[in-house]
């Protein structure tokens, strides 16, 4: 049997979607495909806009941009996610932060809390795995009369908020739900991934969407968001290509990080299905796997919900109990000789050597070494069979036995 660790869900539906973007709008950059699936995803987060992008960096790239952050502004990270987290910070000019994780993978609120300082701007925490954090104890912390008298607000919009900003990493937790609602209504703004591995993948891509400030705040942060992902051009090219519509402007200094509607037609495809169809599926094969590997002692499983907080099963993020790295990569290593792809979310940041070379130090963050050396992420997509799923726990709880004799 032959189980690769993630495929993207290409069915009927989005090679019907693909070709209509083809065939029948005659158009397949940024235009109705992408306005649809703006749509869609404001509607499935319950916020108040959407603005798609052709990644997740991009997104985030364009909102620091759109915040006016500068080099003395910090944003708190933390240490256990991906690079690009840490990369659209720094890359931006703007002070990165780092700050270490709880067991369950997310960002610990009372090392954000040591963090603050009057410089700064913004918290990003990430919901790994698809799990959120803890996000109505995070906004009781920034509206803290201690942490509210710190901040040093530079803008209109600072000004209004009052505290440090609450920006998402919802990169694999779109679907998750706190208190029954979606995740993104507890951050101002939450950044998406539609990247090809995600719940809901468009090949590339990515969007912001923000929670209800009030309507016409809303609708200039949208116009704002809009225009800087377009060069700062006023119109769109799908505007710009109607008859007679060519002329146009430059008003602000922007970035091109706008998403094609070739793009958008798989993540519309998707989208439309997911709240019914894709996510409980991918439920199924979580709680699957907890209801096997729950019988072994050395496994340490993922969470599917933590009090009023349910996951949105992007990752199977097992533990092996008294792992150390050796035993864990070599439980990988002889799986993938029996053709079961599986992999390790994340490397920390401590320990690639980009962020040794700035002064990081995992020594310095335990709990993320900790939850590295013994993980293991297994193979959860659309279209997996249970079967599939009987199989790898089968190979798994084989090799960890032999293993830990």
């Amino acid at each position: 049997m032959n189980i690769p660790f993630c495929l993207p869900l290409i069915d009927e539906d989005v090679n019907q979607e693909v070709l209509s973007c083809l065939n029948e709008t005659g158009w397949i950059t940024t235009g109705p495909k992408v306005s649809s699936l703006e749509d869609e995803i404001t509607e499935l987060c319950q916020t108040s806009s959407t603005i798609c992008v052709n990644s997740w960096t991009s997104g985030m790239l364009l909102l620091i941009k759109w915040l006016d952050l500068y080099e003395d502004d910090e944003i708190i990270v933390p240490t256990y996610t991906y690079a690009a987290s840490a990369f659209s910070v720094i890359n931006s000019r703007v002070k990165c932060v780092f700050v270490d994780v709880n067991s369950d993978f997310t960002i610990n609120i009372d090392e954000v809390e040591k963090a603050i300082t009057k410089n700064t701007k913004a918290i990003m925490p990430v919901d790994l795995g698809g799990l959120p954090i803890d996000y109505i104890a995070l906004n009781t912390l920034l509206n803290k009369e201690s942490v509210r008298s710190k901040f040093n607000p530079k803008t209109d919009f600072q000004r209004k908020i009052g505290r440090p900003i609450i920006i998402s990493d919802a990169a694999h937790s779109i679907g998750s739900l706190i208190d029954d609602v979606p995740t993104p209504l507890f951050s101002d703004f939450s950044v998406l991934s539609f990247h090809s591995v995600k719940n809901i993948t468009t090949g590339e891509g990515g969007a912001i969407t923000f929670k209800i400030f009030n309507e016409e705040q809303d609708g200039l942060i949208l116009k704002e968001l809009r225009l800087l992902s377009l060069n700062g051009q006023n119109k769109t090219a799908f505007e710009k290509n109607s008859i007679g519509g060519w002329k146009y402007d430059i008003t602000t200094n922007g970035l091109k990080v706008n998403m094609p509607d070739i793009n958008a037609a798989i993540g519309l495809a998707q989208i439309k299905k997911y709240k019914n169809i894709l996510l409980p599926e991918r439920e199924q094969i979580f709680l699957k796997y907890s209801s096997i590997l729950s019988k072994y002692s050395w496994a340490i499983l993922p969470h599917f919900t933590v009090g009023n907080r349910k996951s949105s099963c992007h990752l199977y993020q097992l533990r092996i109990e008294n792992f150390e790295e050796q035993q864990r990569d070599e439980l990988i290593s002889r799986l993938a000789s029996l053709n079961i792809g599986v992999n390790v979310h994340y490397i920390p940041l401590p320990m690639l050597s980009y962020f040794k070379g700035i002064g990081l130090d995992i020594k310095d963050f335990p709990s993320s070494y900790n939850l590295y050396k013994n993980e293991i992420s297994l193979p959860i997509y659309n279209n997996l069979s249970i079967e599939s799923v009987e199989y790898v726990c089968e190979k798994l709880i084989e090799i960890v036995n032999e293993i830990i004799k």
